[in-house]
């Protein structure tokens, strides 16, 4: 029996039917495969390919680069019919596909959650917005209607408390001149009796007079109005806690203050006195005073004046204080959206990060895509494991130069000639198709 018969007679065999299978069905051959004998026959099958290509072109290598072309076309079309092995081939590739598909499907819940968290942030900074500009209408309209915001603040302190300032510092400038110029007469001017009554009571050169005169005195007269100024302070202080002792304050320090005025005109009123005082005049005191007009002019001159600024000041610092309840509550209101914006700040960071993740994530879903598709054009295709073809093309090989050394009749240095050169050309076929390359399989995808 021919050998290459035998071989392939042995790839099958029958199988016995098992001795307690019911008798009076028909009996079954099954066929088996042995995968072994399957195996050892491709690669002789290979092997006499190469000897019979090798007699039939003298094993020329031009000729052999051609075969192997022709036995890498063979080696796919039989591994396309291989179902099993393909499927087993592809499997990794099945297996990371569904991996793949299970990554992208817990990336797309993430991506969900990110947007849903992308929205509710941008409500977040919407409705912050909202509140920063609801706060800046109440800093605008605070002096207008403070009682609307729980401010207890009279309107329009801000109005009243200017005018009555533009109104207080006149009045302020008033009482320094007077009672600069009335101190320096009533202590330190000498009369002259060229001079009119208004000339000697009010002197435009009294501050320059009286520092020219000293320092004690230019500090007097300089600092004098300042106790006035005080006196009047104190008169608005203790008025703000209405009660006995306060008037009972508030009265004394108006009793002193007129003292001090009538002080002032008691002096200058002697000196003029003195001036026009003849023998027969009787000596200047209290009862004379009173008679004379000047006295009662200087003293409500500047006592009728002080309560004047004493009352306008009063009214400025309630107006102030007013003003201030408005002002503290805007300046609050300030802070507020200081914080806000503070806030929001951090909103749109938070924000940022988000929409970063959004993007790394849908980056991932389009790759794990994009790799879906490959490995379903690796699976729709043909896979082709080259390692293996190395083996079948070595035996290919081997036939084609064993007709060489054993059949062609030539010298022993043209073999070895031909010979290395046809390992060239077999080396050149195995890296062109990647069987020296370090991928195990090469995938052929379908074409449409």
């Amino acid at each position: 029996m021919n050998p290459m018969t035998a071989n392939i007679k042995n790839l099958f065999r029958l199988k016995p039917v098992p001795a307690d299978s019911p008798k009076d069905e028909p009996v079954k051959f099954e066929i088996e495969t042995n995968p072994e004998s399957t195996e050892e026959s491709r690669r002789r099958t290979y092997h006499e390919s190469g000897y019979r290509d090798s007699s039939r072109n003298n094993g020329n290598h031009t000729a052999l680069s051609i075969c192997l072309d022709a036995i890498y076309s063979k080696f796919q079309n039989e591994e396309k019919e291989l179902g099993d092995k393909q499927h087993k081939l592809k499997e990794p590739y099945l297996n990371e596909q569904k991996n793949k598909e299970t990554e992208i499907k817990g990336l797309t819940v993430s991506l969900d959650n990110k947007e849903d968290q992308l929205k509710k942030l941008g409500e977040d900074i919407d409705a912050v917005q909202e509140t920063i500009e609801k706060i800046k209408f109440e800093i605008n309209d605070l002096p207008r209607n403070p009682e609307m915001y729980n401010v207890k603040a009279t309107k329009g302190a801000s109005t009243k408390f200017w005018i009555g300032l533009i109104i207080l510092i006149p009045i302020s400038l008033y009482l320094f001149a007077f009672y600069i110029s009335t101190s320096y007469s009533a202590f330190f001017k000498n009369f002259d009796a060229n001079n009119n009554i208004i000339q000697s009571v009010l002197d435009a050169q009294a501050f320059n007079k009286a520092w020219a005169e000293g320092p004690l005195e230019g500090a007097f007269v300089t600092l004098i109005p300042f106790v006035f100024l005080g006196l009047g302070y104190l008169i608005h202080m203790f008025g703000e806690n209405k009660n006995f002792v306060n008037y009972s304050k508030v009265a004394l320090l108006f009793m002193i203050t007129f003292v001090f005025d009538a002080i002032l005109a008691y002096e200058i009123e002697s000196k003029l006195y003195e001036l026009n005082r003849t023998f027969n005049s009787p000596p200047f005191d209290l009862s004379i005073a009173f008679t004379k007009n000047q006295f009662w002019g200087i003293i409500f001159a500047g006592f009728i004046v002080y309560i004047i600024w004493g009352l306008v000041f009063d009214f400025v610092m309630k107006e102030h204080k007013e003003k201030d309840k408005i002002k503290h509550e805007q300046t609050k209101r300030q802070k507020d959206i200081l914080v806000y914006k503070e806030k929001i700040q951090d909103l749109e960071k938070q924000k940022e990060e988000v929409r970063q993740s959004i993007g790394s994530i849908k980056e991932l879903i389009a790759k794990a895509k994009g790799r879906i598709e490959e490995l379903q054009n690796i699976i729709d295709g043909t896979i082709i494991p080259t390692k293996d073809y190395k083996l079948y093309a070595s035996e290919y090989m081997q036939g084609w130069i064993t007709f060489i050394n054993e059949k062609l009749v030539v010298s022993y240095p043209v073999k070895q000639e031909m010979i290395e050169e046809c390992k060239k050309q077999y080396t050149y076929n195995l890296n062109k198709v990647g069987a020296n390359s370090e991928s195990q399989n090469t995938v052929y995808m379908s074409v449409l």
